[in-house]
């Protein structure tokens, strides 16, 4: 191994790019700030319940099969991913329920339940993910826009999908019953886009998961990055847990290494980082003019939303609560408005992972593993006092509401219980504003207009992960890791 690489974060995409990197022959070192790697798939082992931070929606297994083939391996032997049946349950205020899947006799019927005549505008709106699908995700996911020309050469299929248009306008366009139309636009939150402003181009995460499922990693999505972990120690690579990154040294325009806080100092052909954008470029490259410069560009754009996440651990097994359920509110756009605007409002809709419902042994006998996500402002917009008094309000809001929605005497039955805040994903991960999400996935921060996957000035300098383009989410997040990896292999 001639060249040596570092990776800076073991999120997802840091990991899927050193793995990238290592069976290409790179010798690459991940330096991790964390005690553990996965970046927010972090977890928390308490009273006998293993509670994921998240991401917890596993979608395309063909994108991490592919990881493990570089290296001719099997990703079944370190992984093992169960299905998740239906992909979600959703729950309207007035009680009605329904079951999202790929099971297409059974999502019909679902459809005809709520409103018989969308079954046929369902089936065009398909036909229209589909075609973003191959457009947006098969030719251009994991392809680095680095130019303007790029984007020009991408404008024709932007144009033809009608890119400018929201995903909510453009689901409304074929579907009439308003939880239809929530039902087919909420996924854009899970990557921290507001459906009334992101482009149309995510419909094709209804595709992916169409096509390829939703699945849980046993054990959790810790043990898929601990299987991610596995797999790159043994193509040679190597992790430094609990040591932050501080410099990303330069000389000239060339990064030469990275030192840490404990003073350990790391020489590089290349560096790659898979931490906050903002944080990347303020700290890291405070010593290098291109530092402040990007900081102040970065300071203008539009970040995503943070979220409040509540863990609990409960008695009893719960068999009627989905593995994925999503409990909208009594408002949509509003909420939606007020989110994005930075209100945190009285009413909520909340994302509810029950993994032990799949995997049991998330929990201990007799028991279940619960937490509640509620998109929340990020802290430059919602001045409120998540450490104290306001987030246990909050939490205790929420228990209230899943009690009363899907889990009668919840309170009662509760034996562990903590919750983490917009101000944990700022001290934790340094994400800017506490975003959980970094940039807004809107259409003018998308491909080129999205951080480069390399640095225009510092020519060996890269970037991976959420920040980057395609965007936030696991495949998203892999995916971007495909194209800096090409771009580091030239």
């Amino acid at each position: 191994m001639t060249r040596r690489a570092l990776v800076i974060g073991a999120g997802f995409g840091g990991l899927a790019l050193a793995i990238r990197l290592q069976a290409a022959g790179v010798a690459t070192t991940i330096v991790e700030a964390r005690d553990q790697p996965g970046g927010r798939a972090y977890h928390w082992v308490k009273d006998g319940f293993t509670f994921d931070a998240g991401p917890t929606v596993i979608t395309d297994p063909p994108c991490l099969e592919e990881l493990w083939a570089l290296g001719g391996q099997d990703m079944a032997a370190d992984v093992d991913l169960m299905p998740v049946m239906p992909f979600y349950r959703l729950n309207w205020p007035d009680g009605t329920d329904f079951d999202y899947s790929n099971d297409e006799a059974a999502l019909r019927a679902e459809i005809e339940k709520l409103h018989p005549a969308d079954v046929d505008g369902y089936d065009r709106f398909l036909d229209y993910s589909r075609g973003v699908y191959e457009q947006g995700y098969v030719k251009l996911g994991a392809v680095a826009f680095l130019d303007f020309a790029s984007m020009i050469r991408a404008a024709p299929a932007l144009m033809k999908y009608q890119a400018w248009r929201s995903v909510y306008s453009v689901v409304s366009s074929y579907v009439k019953d308003e939880r239809l139309r929530q039902a087919l636009s909420f996924h854009t939150l899970l990557v921290g886009g507001n459906p009334m402003t992101t482009s149309a181009i995510y419909a094709l995460i209804h595709t992916i998961e169409k096509d390829g499922g939703v699945w849980f990693s046993r054990g959790g999505t810790n043990q898929f990055v601990a299987g991610l972990v596995r797999l790159f120690e043994r193509l040679g690579g190597t992790l430094r847990l609990g040591d932050p990154a501080v410099k990303i040294e330069t000389t000239g325009d060339r990064a030469t290494g990275v030192t840490t806080a404990s003073g350990w100092h790391g020489d590089a052909d290349m560096v790659a980082c898979n931490g906050d954008l903002m944080h990347s470029y303020s700290a890291l490259l405070a010593g290098h003019p291109r530092g402040a410069k990007v900081a102040k560009s970065l300071a203008r754009k539009r970040w995503s939303p943070s979220l409040f996440v509540f863990h609990f651990g409960a008695k009893g097994e719960y068999p009627d609560i989905a593995h994925h359920s999503i409990l909208f509110g009594p408002r949509y756009k509003g909420l939606l408005d007020d989110i994005y605007g930075g209100v945190v409002p009285d009413d909520f809709s909340l994302y509810l992972h029950h993994p032990s419902i799949t995997d049991p042994g998330m929990a201990p006998p007799g028991h279940s593993a619960f937490y509640a996500l509620a998109p929340v402002a990020h802290l430059d917009k919602a001045k409120v006092d998540w450490d104290g008094a306001f987030g246990d309000r909050f939490a205790d809001a929420i228990i209230d509401e899943v009690e009363r929605r899907v889990a009668p005497g919840l309170r009662a039955n509760l034996v562990t219980r903590f919750h983490y805040t917009p101000s944990d994903f700022g001290r934790d991960l340094s994400a800017h504003l506490g975003s959980a999400f970094s940039l807004e996935p809107v259409l003018w921060q998308s491909a080129w207009f999205r951080a480069h996957n390399r640095d225009d000035v510092i020519d060996n300098l890269y970037f991976v992960g959420a920040g980057t383009h395609p965007g936030a989410g696991i495949p998203g997040v892999v995916g971007s890791a495909k194209a800096t990896a090409a771009l580091m292999l030239e």
